[in-house]
């Protein structure tokens, strides 16, 4: 892994950017009944109150100015920054309660979202002499914590906590990234995609909202198990009686290690066809083995990297079970289904189980992973998408560390969110990344950025020497597949 000389990021300003004053905003002002300026959270929320904020960096490379001889630096002042700023503040206008804060008022045992007036979304500028065409680029490692100068930090407190933060930093006559950090009580990944697709819009169009009515009614979600109540609970009763606070568990907020590098691995289209028709070929081998009716590509993709990583981590024929946990959309499996424009949390969790006891080689274990999975996805619709909801908060934030027979995996981001399509009138992204992966541990996925491949980009935070093998397995797993 290169190990590059020491660069620095220098903060140009720290502003605010808020959203437009009825005087001066370009369209009507918001109607509070469709953007209200405050919100409750549903048990959705509540589920991801106290883990890590999620952060995403996004690069683009330097759009050509129509003078050759601009300097750049001074093209990104006077054009593109203005650009960026003035656009998102015409798109929190629809998405107003986003400038707000989440606060844990003494009368309530939840916490609350509220949008004053004033209240506005903090803006990093920031300039870095790194190599942008390397902290860009997908064919090498680095150390996970040099993302960490280019992702701005949220404010919270114990009672407060700020729903987005943002940071721009140029890279002169290279690039230029943006770093998103989000609360993840207020946002799931479809909200967040949503608000940003629309801020790229406005800003590849100079000023003109795309039509779109975000939807807030919190009415539409339904409580029938009670898990609003079981969800506070469980998180007053976390570290401690009574713990009202709205910042992450403290097991989250370990300091980085500097032996943890950062990689990113393409699967594609072709690759994820050729893991379909290995495990397919091994069903049919296997006569005992029932064939799934549909093995999705999710599945496929979930089950490759898990394998690899089993095997550089010694997790097979070693720990006891495992456990492939990944996030679930509730809004279309709900009753009422919930609409795609609604912003908040509509996101469940699953995980398919494996036991490991077992030898066996790259298409065992992938078809094991791939059952498990298809069996947990088909749950889905058999057992109800809140099945076992109430130990979500328990089980996967709040219980036990991880023992030493149970290994869990999960998954950050999603193909789905087409992350490569948000376009601010320069181009698709580089790259993006979820940098907070290397707090939680997760696997990212996104969407591939080759030319309509369909593929899968992958996202890992591993110890370099674990890194430096799991590269080759990968690779080679799919040639010989």
């Amino acid at each position: 892994m290169e190990q590059p000389k020491k660069k620095t990021v220098k903060i140009v300003e720290v502003c605010k950017v808020a959203p437009p004053s009825a005087v001066f905003a370009a369209t009507s002002p918001p109607d509070s009944r469709t953007c209200p300026k405050s919100l409750s959270l549903t048990y959705l929320d509540l589920l991801w109150l106290r883990i890590p904020p999620v952060q995403r960096l996004i690069f683009y490379e330097f759009p050509t100015p129509d003078d050759p001889n601009t300097n750049t630096t001074a093209f990104f002042n006077a054009d593109i920054l203005p650009r960026l700023e003035h656009s998102f503040s015409l798109t929190l206008q629809p998405f107003l309660p986003l400038a707000g804060n989440l606060t844990r008022p003494q009368t309530s045992l939840k916490p609350v979202l509220v949008y004053a007036e004033g209240d506005a979304v903090s803006l990093t500028v920031a300039e870095s002499d790194a190599d942008f065409y390397r902290l860009s680029g997908k064919d090498q490692f680095f150390e996970a914590r040099e993302y960490h100068p280019l992702v701005p930090t949220l404010a919270m407190s114990h009672d407060r906590a700020a729903v987005l933060a943002l940071q721009v930093t140029l890279f002169p006559n290279q690039g230029l990234s943006i770093g998103i950090t989000m609360h993840h009580a207020v946002l799931d990944g479809k909200s967040i995609h949503l608000f940003l697709k629309t801020w790229a819009n406005t800003c590849r169009s100079r000023g003109t909202l795309p039509e779109l009515k975000p939807f807030y009614d919190r009415s539409v979600i339904k409580d029938p198990a009670g898990l609003e109540t079981i969800y506070t609970k469980q998180w007053l009763d976390s570290e401690g009686p009574n713990n009202r606070s709205v910042t992450c568990l403290e097991k989250f907020t370990k300091e980085v290690p500097s032996d943890l590098a950062r990689g990113m691995f393409q699967l594609t289209r072709a690759g994820i066809e050729k893991l379909r028709h290995m495990v397919k070929t091994q069903m049919a081998k296997n006569k005992d083995n029932e064939p799934l009716e549909h093995i999705s590509s999710f599945s496929l993709t979930y089950a490759y990297i898990w394998v690899c990583l089993a095997k550089v981590e010694g997790i097979i024929n070693n720990e006891d079970q495992v456990l492939l946990g990944f996030a679930v959309d509730c809004g279309p499996r709900l009753e009422p289904p919930v609409p795609e424009t609604y912003i908040g949390n509509c996101t469940g969790l699953k995980a398919a189980t494996i036991e490991t006891k077992e030898n066996g080689g790259l298409e065992f274990w992938l078809t094991e992973a791939v059952k498990a999975i298809g069996e947990a996805e088909k749950s889905l619709e058999s057992d109800g998408v809140l099945n076992g909801a109430e130990e979500w908060v328990s089980r996967w934030f709040c219980g036990p560390s991880e023992s030493r027979r149970v290994r869990l995996y999960t998954i950050a981001g999603s193909p789905r969110f087409e992350i490569y399509s948000m376009d601010f009138g320069w181009g698709r992204p580089r790259k993006t990344d979820v940098v907070s992966i290397d707090m939680n541990g997760a696997i990212s996925l996104s969407d591939s950025s080759g030319n309509g491949d369909r593929g899968v980009e992958v996202g890992l935070v591993l110890k370099k020497q674990q890194m430096e093998a799991f590269a080759p397995l990968f690779a080679q797993g799919l040639i010989d597949s």
